[in-house]
């Protein structure tokens, strides 16, 4: 005689994702650190101990502030995951050198305190929490955060320099916007050396900001190894490159210069490291090419008609309180419909 089958004892139901994958958000919050890297190294060299000393306030101060909340609020301890480190990084990488030490602190304890933790936390935050604490420095602390130093780290800024150590000049996007496109060239010595001091850093700048080469190095990692969709910054730097070919020139339009605005500011690592934020941006692949298309409109005209020779952190954040909306009319269509 056959026995009945036996019936399963438990039914076990879990939430999604049921496709689950290898890699830790941990294991990629260090991977984009160390994509960053690079970048930084170069900073350091090219502006000096007022550079690292910028860095490990950032990041002492990020890591310091989520435990203080994480013990203040019994959660358990998430410092080893990188997140507070990667926000405190990209806070640093976007401040100038000689900033005072307490403007990074203060800058860093936004970031993490407010536009993180009081949000809910990583995975809830609204916006990008080192471009928050950028935004709350530019508008407490303006001039000194304009107020970019060259250090004679490299032989270039010896030449410039000659016997001392440091003189403050103005950043590209500033000579452009306050004397013109004519006096940008002629200062330094040409359109083909402009962009070879664009390509490899050898101006002033942010920390990090400043070494295209190196910075699209760090992002073309991160998008082969998947961590990122390469679209989206393509994208986005694509549109500030066309809109500025078509719309930045003095000479009516398509007279612009578009390899220098892609290159020029804080375009290359906004695009590449936080636009691609997983968190902040939207959800599907073309939701995220709609907020690159977004963020590269309004970095060129904040760059072009706006009173900051610079948008890309006010783009970025602009677009972030979008992100709900892109993903309320952009989803993907259910399977079998």
């Amino acid at each position: 005689m056959q026995e009945p089958h036996s019936a399963p004892s438990q039914l076990l139901v879990s939430a999604s994702p049921h496709v689950r994958s290898k890699e830790t958000v941990s294991h990629i919050m260090w991977q984009v650190s160390a994509a960053l890297a690079p970048a930084a190294v170069f900073g350091v060299f090219h502006f000096g101990i007022s550079a690292l000393s910028t860095i490990l306030v950032c990041i002492a101060s990020s890591v310091s502030c989520e435990a203080v909340v994480q013990k203040m609020t019994k959660q358990k301890s998430t410092i080893a995951d990188g997140s507070a480190v990667l926000s405190g990084f990209l806070l640093a990488l976007c401040l100038p050198a000689n900033i005072p030490w307490y403007m990074p602190a203060l800058g860093s304890i936004v970031a993490i305190g407010v536009a993180k933790h009081m949000m809910g936390g990583l995975g809830y935050n609204v916006f990008n929490p080192a471009h928050i604490g950028r935004a709350f420095l530019m508008a407490s602390y303006p001039v000194a955060m304009t107020g970019y130093t060259m250090n004679n780290a490299l032989g270039h800024a010896k030449s410039l320099l000659g016997n001392t150590d440091a003189v403050t000049t103005a950043t590209p996007l500033c000579i452009l916007k306050l004397q013109g496109y004519s006096a940008l060239i002629e200062q330094f010595g040409g359109k083909t050396q402009l962009y070879k001091v664009m390509l490899f850093g050898n101006h002033n700048g942010s920390i990090g900001e400043t070494s295209a080469l190196l910075l699209i190095a760090g992002g073309i990692y991160l998008a082969l190894r998947r961590y990122i969709k390469w679209q989206t910054p393509c994208i986005m730097i694509a549109t500030v490159g066309i809109g500025a070919w078509i719309f930045g020139g003095q000479n009516g339009l398509c007279h612009g210069d578009p390899i220098f605005h892609m290159m020029a500011g804080g375009l290359i690592i906004g695009a590449f490291f936080m636009a691609t934020d997983p968190v902040t941006v939207p959800m599907t692949k073309t939701g995220q090419m709609i907020f690159a298309f977004g963020a590269g409109v309004l970095t060129l005209l904040i760059r072009l008609v706006g009173g900051y020779p610079e948008g890309v952190c006010y783009a970025l954040l602009l677009m972030n309180t979008l992100t709900p909306l892109i993903d309320k009319y952009i989803y993907p269509k259910k399977f079998g419909t």
